[in-house]
C-alpha cells in the first residue's frame, strides 16, 4: 500500500507482515517502509495498491519500481 506520494516520481510503499517468535510461540506485526520507483506511466496516488519489484539501483534508497497498480485508493 502506499503511504507516501510526495517526493518526485517516488514513492513509498508499506508492507505489513507477521513475524514468528519462538520463545513465546506467537506472532508479532512488523512492518516495512520500502521507497520505489514511480513511473509516469502508472503515476500511484497515497492510498494504491501496488505490486513492486525489485531493480538496479536508481538512486541511493530506491532499488524497487512499481509494475502495476492492483487497485485504487478511496477518495
Amino acid at each position: 500500500k502506499v503511504v507516501s506520494a510526495k517526493m518526485q516520481r517516488t514513492v513509498i510503499v508499506q508492507k505489513d507482515y507477521l513475524h514468528y517468535i519462538p520463545k513465546y510461540m506467537r506472532f508479532e506485526r512488523r512492518r516495512s517502509r520500502i521507497p520505489a520507483h514511480n513511473p509516469p506511466c502508472i503515476s500511484a496516488k497515497e492510498g494504491d495498491i501496488v505490486k513492486i519489484a525489485e531493480c538496479r539501483p536508481i538512486s541511493k534508497t530506491v532499488s524497487f519500481v512499481v509494475v502495476e497498480k492492483v487497485s485504487e485508493g478511496e477518495k
